[in-house]
Order: C-alpha cells, then sequence, then structure tokens
C-alpha cells in the first residue's frame, strides 16, 4: 500500500458484470504482497482471545452473539498506525480471518454447551469434551463451504449485497480514516468497561431496574403479576443501537405479550385454581411473575423459536437446492479429473484432494468421540455412533449452504432456530433407537454443538471469502487461518464457559441465586429434556408458542425474533429497544444526509465500544468473583441503599445514553464517507 497513491475499490465492486467484463480485485493476483506474517497471526490471535471473552459473556446473558469482525478490522487499522511499517491491506485481511473467529465460535458454542450444565450432565463432560465439539464443528463448517465459495464470491458477484462484508471493505480500504475510529471504539470501550464493573464487581447500583422495587405499584406486581424491568448494562445499549429500531421492537413485542399478557393471564386463572397443575411445582397462585415465566410462558417462547427456525428453512429450500447442486457439480468435475489445482492466486482454496481427506478425518473425529467417549456405555454403541456421525454429517451439509446465502443476503442467519431443529430431529431418531436419560441427552446435545458451531462458520466465513475476493487475498490463507483460529478461540470459549458455571452457574439454586440466563442454552436444555427424559413434556405450550409464531409471520414480522423476545427475560429486551431509540434519535436530529451518515457511522463505533467493554466487565467480574476478597469491593453495594439503588441505576443508563447522543452528534462529516457502518 502506498500513501501517495492510496488504493481504491474498482467501479465494478458492487455491481453485475457485463457480458464478458472481469473483477480485478484491488491488489492483483500477480502482486507479491505481505499477507501471513508474525504480527497478521499474533494480533489476530490476541483479538480471537479478547472478543471471544467478550461475545461469551454477551451471547450468555442476552442470548445475542455480538459482532467482532467490525471492530476488529478498526482496531487492526489503528494497530497498524502505531507500528514503523504499516500493515498492508492483505495482512488485515489475515487478522480479520484469524480474529473474526471469535464470534464463530461463541455462536456455535455457548449457544449449546452451557445446557450440560443445566441438565445437570456437568459431572460427565469436561474440558476436552465442551472445547473439541466447537473445534470439530468450525473446521467441518470450513470444509464444507469451499466447494461453494467461486459460486457466492464470484458467480453471484454483484447479485448478493453482503451487507457485513462491504462495510468492513470499505473500513479496510480508508486506513488512514480508520486510525481515528479506532480511537474512538476504545474510548467507548474504556467507557463501558468502567460502566459496568461499577454495577457488577463494586455495586454501585443495580444492574436491573424494576417496578417490584417501587412501592405505589406494589398492587400491579403482586396481584396482577405485570412487571417491568430494565437492563442497565452498557453492553445492552450498545447491542441495541446496532439491531436498530425494527427488530428489536419486534424482540421486544414478543417480551410484552409474554409479560404484559401471557403472565397475567395465567395468574388470573391460577388465583381460582386451589392446587398445583404441574407435578413438582407449587399452586399458580403463589407463584411471582419471574415463576410464571420460568415455569409456563417461557415454553410457549421455545415452541414459537422452533416453528420460526422451520419457516426459515422452509422460505429457503429452492436456496438449498441450488446451492447443493453447486457443490455436487465441482465435486462431480473434480472426480473426473477436469478441474487441475488453479494457479492464479486469488483462485488458491485448499486443494479438493485434502479437503475431501481432511472431511474423512473430522468425521472419523466424531464418530470415535461418540463411539467411546458419549456412548461407550450403551448396547450397540457402534451403531449409535454411526446413526450420530449421519445425522451431524446430513444436517450440517444442507444447511451450511442456508446460512451461507442468509448472511450474503441480510448478514443474519437463523442459527437458534436450525440449531433447534437439529436437536428434536436428532432427539426423536436416537430417542426411537432406544437411546434415552443422560447419555441421549448428551448425545444429542453433542451434535447440535457441531452443527450449531459449523452453521455459524459457514455465515461467517462466506463474507470474508468476499471481502477476500474484492481485495485480492488468497482463500486458501483464509481458509487455514479459519481453523487455526478456532482452536485458539475454542480454548478461550470453553473457558469462559466454566468460569460462569463455577462463579454465576446455569440454574437457579442456593449456590447461584442470579445464574447466567444462557437463554439459547436453556432453549436447547428444554427441548431435549422434553423429548429424552420421562417427564411429560408441555407439548401444549409448545403449540401455543407454534401457532403463534406462524400468525406473526403471516403478518409479515420476522417471526424468530418475536419468539426470541417471548423467550428471553424482559429486563435483556427493554434496554435493547431504548438503545434503539437512541441510534434513531442521534440520526434523525442530524441537518442533512452527510451529517446523519457520519453520525450514525461513529454512532455504530461507539456502541461497538460499549458491547465490547461492557462484556469484557463482565468477564473481569467474573474473575474478580473467584477470589475471597470479592465481597469487600462492595463497599458502594446497591443492597445498602435499598429502593435507591434501583433509580440510580436508571438514571446512570440514561445519563449513558446522553453520551452516546453527545458523542455521536460530534461526527465530522469527512466520517460518512462510503457506504453507512450498519448491520
Amino acid at each position: 500500500m502506498s500513501d501517495d497513491a492510496p488504493l481504491r475499490l474498482p467501479e465494478n465492486a458492487y455491481r453485475e458484470l457485463k457480458p464478458g467484463e472481469t473483477y480485478e480485485p484491488v491488489i492483483p493476483p500477480e502482486a507479491s504482497v505481505a499477507e501471513v506474517t508474525a504480527r497478521s497471526i499474533g494480533f489476530g490471535l490476541l483479538m480471537a482471545v479478547l472478543f471471544s471473552a467478550a461475545a461469551a459473556y454477551i451471547a450468555l446473558k442476552l442470548g445475542q452473539g455480538i459482532e467482532s469482525a467490525i471492530p476488529i478490522s478498526i482496531l487492526a487499522i489503528g494497530f497498524s498506525a502505531l507500528l514503523a511499517r504499516r500493515s498492508t491491506l492483505l495482512e488485515n485481511v489475515n487478522i480479520l480471518a484469524i480474529g473474526a473467529t471469535s464470534g464463530i465460535l461463541v455462536g456455535g458454542s455457548v449457544f449449546t454447551m452451557p445446557a450440560i450444565y443445566v441438565l445437570g450432565l456437568q459431572d460427565r463432560s469436561s474440558f476436552f469434551q465442551i472445547f473439541i465439539v466447537p473445534f470439530l464443528g468450525a473446521v467441518l463448517g470450513v470444509l464444507f463451504l469451499i466447494p461453494f465459495r467461486r459460486y457466492f464470491v464470484a458467480d453471484m458477484h454483484g447479485k448478493l449485497p453482503f451487507p457485513e462484508g462491504t462495510a468492513i471493505t470499505e473500513i479496510l480500504m480508508t486506513g488512514e480514516r480508520g486510525g481515528q475510529q479506532a480511537k474512538v471504539l476504545v474510548s467507548a470501550m474504556g467507557i463501558g468497561f468502567l460502566f459496568d464493573l461499577a454495577a457488577l464487581t463494586f455495586g454501585t447500583w443495580r444492574d436491573v431496574f424494576t417496578t417490584a422495587l417501587v412501592e405505589p405499584l406494589h398492587a400491579l406486581t403482586h396481584r396482577v403479576k405485570a412487571v417491568f424491568a430494565l437492563n442497565t448494562s452498557a453492553a445492552v445499549l450498545g447491542l441495541g443501537y446496532i439491531i436498530g429500531v425494527r427488530y428489536s421492537a419486534i424482540i421486544c413485542a414478543g417480551s410484552f405479550l409474554a409479560y404484559f399478557v401471557l403472565i397475567p393471564l395465567v395468574a388470573w386463572f391460577g388465583q381460582h385454581i386451589p392446587g398445583s397443575i404441574t407435578t413438582g411445582l407449587p399452586p399458580i397462585a403463589s407463584m411471582t411473575a419471574e415463576d410464571i415465566f420460568s415455569n409456563y410462558v417461557r415454553y410457549i417462547g421455545i415452541g414459537g423459536i422452533f416453528m420460526a427456525g422451520v419457516l426459515s428453512i422452509l422460505k429457503m429450500l429452492p436456496v438449498m437446492v441450488q446451492a447443493i447442486r453447486q457443490a455436487f457439480s465441482q465435486i462431480a468435475s473434480m472426480v473426473r479429473g477436469g478441474s487441475p489445482e488453479v494457479e492464479v492466486r486469488t483462485e488458491k482454496d485448499i486443494p479438493m484432494g485434502v479437503v475431501a481427506i481432511l472431511t474423512v478425518a473430522v468425521s472419523i473425529a466424531i464418530w470415535l468421540y461418540f463411539r467411546f467417549s458419549v456412548l461407550a456405555a450403551m448396547d450397540h454403541p457402534f451403531r449409535l455412533a454411526t446413526l450420530a456421525l449421519l445425522l451431524t454429517l446430513v444436517i450440517t451439509f444442507l444447511f451450511s449452504a442456508v446460512s451461507a446465502w442468509a448472511v450474503a443476503m441480510i448478514s443474519v442467519t437463523p442459527i437458534s432456530g436450525m440449531t433447534l431443529t437439529t436437536l428434536i430431529v436428532a432427539a426423536v431418531l436416537l430417542a426411537r433407537m432406544g437411546l434415552s436419560g443422560p447419555e441421549g441427552m448428551l448425545a444429542t446435545l453433542l451434535i447440535g454443538g457441531v452443527v450449531c458451531t459449523a452453521l455459524s462458520m459457514t455465515g461467517s466465513l462466506v463474507t470474508q471469502f468476499k471481502i477476500g475476493y474484492w481485495l485480492g487475498a488468497t482463500p486458501r490463507r483464509i481458509e487455514w487461518s479459519n481453523i487455526w483460529g478456532a482452536a485458539v478461540s475454542s480454548v478461550t470459549v470453553t473457558a469462559m464457559i466454566m468460569l460462569f458455571a463455577s462463579v454465576y452457574g446455569y440454574v437457579h439454586s442456593p449456590a447461584h441465586p442470579n445464574p447466567m440466563p444462557a437463554p439459547q442454552a436453556n432453549a436447547m436444555a428444554a427441548v431435549i429434556q422434553s423429548v429424552m427424559s420421562a417427564a411429560e413434556a408441555p407439548w401444549l405450550l409448545y403449540a401455543v408458542g407454534a401457532v403463534i409464531a406462524v400468525i406473526v409471520e403471516m403478518l409479515g414480522i420476522s417471526a424468530l425474533a418475536f419468539a426470541l423476545g417471548m423467550y428471553l427475560p424482559i429486563e435483556l429486551n427493554t434496554p435493547i429497544l431504548f438503545g434503539a431509540l437512541v441510534a434513531e434519535f442521534v440520526r434523525r436530529r442530524a441537518p442533512g444526509e452527510t451529517e446523519r451518515r457520519a453520525r450514525n457511522n461513529r454512532g455504530t463505533l461507539i456502541a461497538s465500544g460499549l458491547i465490547a467493554g461492557g462484556a469484557l466487565a463482565g468477564v473481569a467480574d467474573g474473575v474478580a468473583r473467584m477470589s475471597a476478597d470479592w465481597a469487600g469491593y462492595r463497599i458502594l453495594s446497591f443492597e445498602n441503599f435499598g429502593a435507591a439503588g434501583n433509580w440510580l441505576g436508571l438514571v446512570m443508563f440514561f445519563a449513558l445514553a446522553a453520551y452516546v447522543v453527545w458523542d455521536a452528534s460530534r461526527a465530522r462529516p469527512e466520517e460518512g464517507a462510503g457506504p453507512e457502518i450498519s448491520m
């Protein structure tokens, strides 16, 4: 890269090519440019560790992954500006390829593996088991997407928008401006870290505002069972800013239906029923609003999530068929010997022969793991392990194209819905084979873990492939960087899962009165337990949720977002909507289009920093709680101030929102150059 002649994207980078026209990347195939270097590997691994830890905290608390690729891209440019030699464009792509595995592994691992603790299977598990499942899934995702690479990035050039890939490419292409952006991001990260640490570790104010502590609303809380709550975390505010009004409003609408319609309705009928209607549970009349949500309404949300996933897959069936046809065409060409290895650097993948060998090796590793670790004590372990492997490979292969296509279109993929579908199919088939109880639940969960991670990998990797295609990176190096980065991220995410299991727990108990919500993992556990255990499953509640999802979809609303709102606790959804409204306010008060774009871009960077900083504060709090002196840190604990800590938390949350508005409004017009940085 030359400062005197800055590189620019070709004019046809974002549009369809005319007949006979070809696309020439920013870095030509014949150019010799530093790509995989010690600095790119080292900084990429550092980003993988940091963002894996942060993303794990957010996903376990909110059931939402965080976007790591954009912050990593910006930090890579800022890091480059501090060095004597500026990093090349392709070195930054390699940093992204290694570091972005953080978000990939988190999406696949924490959505499933904490269910081991929810189901009480931790005695049958280990660090190695929680590590190996997402790692093998990530490698499988890379291998399954390689045959599709050229189809998505070249054959469909200009036809698929790749919104996230476009934003990242523009960031990487504006190196000088990116250095300034990195300062904004780091500043916001520091504020988010200190803000959430004050509440979590030092207890300066409550991290959840609730009307249950507002005395004038006592009747509404205890008679009607209607409670409003709002998490005051900086991380959640930032997440809402990025999600936007539409999806955050849909999520919050699902939460409002659950908390202000379904819970009061169950409570009203329950007060007229003297005894318990569910074995092992007290009468509804004696339950709090949270008890009713956990024991009844939450299952309606699970049914909605499952049906929303089924609907998403049905809508994508034509895409799936087209992508599978393309993959088989390439495999057939390789078998006929009509596809010699490409000499052009920008078209070099891991050779198909190596892909086939690695796929067989990963398949054997999965089979051995099931046969000799998970199912060793069961009858017919060979047959059961073979069935588990076939389910894993077939479902992963079928859904990989769906995941990649969804990300290429809208930067969102229905991982939760597809994983829930996988779990139900696997649980039913394994149960028919005679597998039940703890072994059946564990085997089903591990199948879901591999599939979920593989789908997360394909969704992220297709974006990296497109970025590499635009800029001129070598596909083979992107593929290997993702595999090595996945190993590091798997170790980090596994450590975070086990740390939070020890400190917070995932199930309410005397030892863990305020457990990590882990909403996705709890949903997975509930589905598995319903099919595999002898207990009667709440099929009627599942069915009600499924019907609600269908109705919502008929209205043209995202059923998956709405159902997720029904399932997540309200305090996690209301601040997301508030953050989205803050973003809308920032954009609307701009005097012109240039200013609006600049403020939106700066606000997105601030929000990304708050997410990362708040998430890292959660990790730091987890480490602090393991210290014997932790209680001594809480000198200013809100417990000492009663309801005042409740109101102080709300005031501080509003003050943080005001800071976001103020800082975003300071954006200079040149910060709005290029496309808007938005998801």
